[in-house]
């Protein structure tokens, strides 16, 4: 019974949510592109979610299995976050902001809709799809600039530097010639083994070709264009100097809202602005060990600014970079026999961030493979403004990006097929993230940071995490300026300035989700400690990532209580 409901809502759900299935590969009709700002999905939305909450409240949960418990638990979890963010005091007022510089539609669509996009491109069929999804964009554009205009009436508007940002992503997708861009780059996929050969195979190149720059040409550059002079001509001189949700009507309200649904539990933002404070302090003290063993003995300030001077910390050459990740992930290889039972089948490729988008990209980021591995996941690293990128962070950077943090969370609960759909796919911030940063701690066992360099570059990005509780919150509910947060940023950590100002824009546009961080990690080293305190001699560290890793992107107060129920089945044992 609860399978069925599992299978059934999550097909409601994929119908409702376009992105999601585009982003899965799955198939999306133009119509249903069109539809992505419509307020009309978002009224269908709660009906879907009432039904499916009305569904589950019908099941017996004694009648279930130990994981169909969980699954149950996990969903209901799931179900009342959704319900919290398609409330009309939510979902209204996010909808008057459509665009996000952090994986919105106008950044993200380039890559959806190339060769290289999780659509596929190996039919005639497949094409036609791909073709009108870009035909249908003006109109998916509009829709937002119309919430755009609805929030001008209402005197809510995204703050000035997310406007500038989504103005830059815009210009640097204009920037390419149609012919260069990656619209047109599914032109020279070829369509199957079916083709016949000769002229007829050439003819059918030319005509794919010229359907492709037709729609590149007349429907994706001009939408692209309308929505950047919308923007830039209408918008950008209307929206607020403020940059936090503190400073709208409502928004306090609705900031305590998102970081329940980045960390599934509910926080109070002054105790979260109060233990990153502590964990800033902690930190600190750690750092001065460390400045030490690299031969500085001036104070940490000092320290800060004078590796981001040094030029021994950053790299010369892109290949700096690369050399280094794939060492990394050659020890991370060698090692995780040690820590983890199952590893994924997925294989992971490590390459820059397209250039297109890494002036607007942090140091890296992971980009999921297929569940039949057929696409493979990917580390990407930034090489932009190299000279603000450290050669300290490689080993943190890759555990958590890549292996064994997003890489093997992810991938693990793609390929486990046991699993419901919502748990294979599906996630919350202060799982998925507080995994990878957890990910990052098991460099000490692992030895990469037996190098004071190494040692540096963890505690440097634990550093960054900690500070996110402290900037995140002053951001939007203690009133801090865009400028105070960079100043916050930069005197507490070695950032160079291009990530400090990236990571503090990024918190403007994107309220709680970098809180998740540190949040998730915290809670997985504390069951960590409780699980080690009560079994002692007896605990696996293999089995404990088992039972994290096993269930998917759980809630954190689901995952506490199946670790609890492991835990205690161990020491009845």
């Amino acid at each position: 019974m609860l399978d069925a409901l599992l299978a059934r809502d999550d097909a409601a759900r994929r119908a409702l949510d376009p992105l999601d299935t585009q982003e899965r590969g799955e198939p999306l009709s133009a119509s249903s592109f069109r539809m992505v700002f419509d307020p009309a999905l978002v009224v269908m939305q709660r009906a879907r979610n009432a039904a499916a909450r009305n569904a589950l409240d019908a099941i017996d949960p004694a009648r279930l299995d130990t994981a169909h418990r969980i699954s149950a638990q996990a969903y209901a979890a799931v179900l009342a976050d959704e319900a919290m963010m398609l409330s009309p005091q939510v979902a209204d007022m996010l909808s008057l902001m459509p665009l996000n510089p952090v994986g919105g539609l106008q950044v993200e669509y380039p890559g959806l809709a190339s060769s290289s996009g999780p659509a596929s491109l190996e039919t005639a069929a497949d094409h036609a799809a791909n073709l009108a999804r870009d035909r249908a964009l003006p109109d998916v554009f509009a829709s937002a600039i119309a919430r755009y205009r609805e929030g001008l009436a209402r005197g809510i508007t995204s703050p000035r530097p997310v406007v500038q940002t989504l103005i830059g992503q815009i210009d640097a997708v204009l920037a390419r010639r149609p012919e260069q861009s990656l619209f047109m780059s599914p032109a020279a996929q070829p369509l199957g083994l079916s083709m016949p050969g000769g002229k007829a195979a050439a003819r059918a190149s030319a005509r794919l070709h010229a359907e492709y720059r037709a729609a590149t040409v007349g429907a994706v550059y001009p939408a692209y264009r309308t929505l950047r002079a919308f923007l830039a001509n209408e918008y950008l001189p209307a929206t607020r100097d403020s940059v936090g949700l503190d400073a709208l009507p409502g928004g306090g309200a609705l900031y305590r809202a998102l970081l329940h649904h980045h960390t599934t539990i509910d926080c109070d933002p002054a105790q979260v602005h109060a233990l990153g404070l502590a964990e800033v302090a902690r930190i600190q003290a750690e750092m001065d060990d460390v400045k030490r063993q690299l031969g500085f003995a001036g104070p940490l300030r000092a320290f800060f600014d004078a590796i981001r001077a040094d030029p021994k910390y950053h790299p010369r050459k892109e290949e700096d970079l690369a050399q280094g990740y794939r060492r990394v992930a050659q020890v991370v290889a060698a090692q995780a026999p040690r820590f983890f039972i199952t590893m994924p089948r997925t294989p992971l490729l490590i390459m820059p961030h397209p250039a297109y988008r890494a002036r607007f990209e942090a140091g890296g980021s992971y980009s999921p493979g297929t569940a039949d591995g057929t696409r493979p996941g990917v580390f990407y690293f930034n090489t932009f403004d190299l000279k603000s990128r450290f050669l300290t962070g490689i080993s943190t950077l890759y555990l958590h990006e890549g292996a064994p943090g997003h890489h093997f969370q992810i991938s693990l609960a793609q390929e486990n097929a046991s699993l419901p759909d919502f748990q294979r796919y599906g996630g919350n911030t202060a799982y998925v993230e507080g995994w990878a940063l957890y990910a990052e701690t098991l460099g000490y066992p692992m030895g990469l940071y037996d190098d004071p360099m190494q040692h540096w570059g963890t505690l440097d990005d634990e550093m960054l995490r900690a500070m996110r509780l402290v900037v995140d919150t002053g951001l939007h509910s203690q009133g801090w300026s865009r400028a105070q947060a960079l100043d916050y940023m930069l005197a507490n950590s070695g950032m160079g300035r291009s990530d400090a100002q990236a990571e503090v824009d990024r918190y403007i546009a994107d309220p709680g989700q970098a809180v998740a961080y540190k949040i998730g990690e915290l809670a997985i080293l504390h069951l960590r400690d409780e699980a080690q305190a009560q079994l002692g001699t007896h605990f696996d560290l293999r089995a404990f990532h088992a039972q994290v890793l096993g269930s998917g992107a759980l809630p954190l107060p689901v995952l506490e209580a199946k670790v609890h129920a492991w835990a205690n089945a161990q020491a009845a044992r």
